[in-house]
C-alpha cells in the first residue's frame, strides 16, 4: 500500500513537471516571437538595415540573453524555425539579423539547421 502511494506521488510529480515545462516553453516561444517581431520591417521589406542599438538589434541581444544554455539555444532555434515555416518570411533577412546586429546566438538561423545539434 505504501509503495503504491509513493508510485502515485512520483507519477503526479512527473506530470506536474511536464506541464510546467510545456507552459514555460509556450511563454518562451512567444517571447522569441515578440523579440523577432521588432524586426518586422526588415524581415518583410529588407530595409532599413538594422544596426547595433536599434530596437531590432536590442531584441537580438535580448534573444542572446534568453539563449544562454544549450537547451535554451535549441529551444530558441526551434521557435525561430517554426516562425520561418509558419509565416514564410524572408529567410535571408532573418538569417542576417545576428550579423547586422553583431550578435552571436550560437547557431545559424536557417531552415536547414538541425536544432538538436546545437551546442
Amino acid at each position: 500500500m505504501g509503495s503504491r502511494k509513493l508510485m502515485i506521488g512520483v507519477t503526479i510529480m512527473v506530470l506536474l513537471s511536464t506541464a510546467a515545462t510545456l507552459v514555460s516553453s509556450t511563454i518562451e516561444c512567444s517571447a522569441v516571437t515578440a523579440l523577432v517581431s521588432t524586426c518586422y520591417t526588415f524581415i518583410t521589406y529588407g530595409s532599413p538595415d538594422p544596426f547595433p542599438g536599434s530596437p531590432c538589434c536590442n531584441a537580438m541581444a535580448n534573444l542572446k540573453v534568453i539563449a544562454d544554455t544549450i537547451e535554451n539555444r535549441r529551444f530558441a532555434c526551434r521557435c525561430l524555425l517554426g516562425l520561418i515555416s509558419t509565416y514564410n518570411p524572408n529567410v535571408y533577412a532573418i538569417a542576417t539579423l545576428p550579423d547586422f546586429c553583431q550578435v552571436s546566438l550560437g547557431f545559424n538561423i536557417d531552415p536547414n539547421t538541425d536544432c538538436n545539434l546545437i551546442l
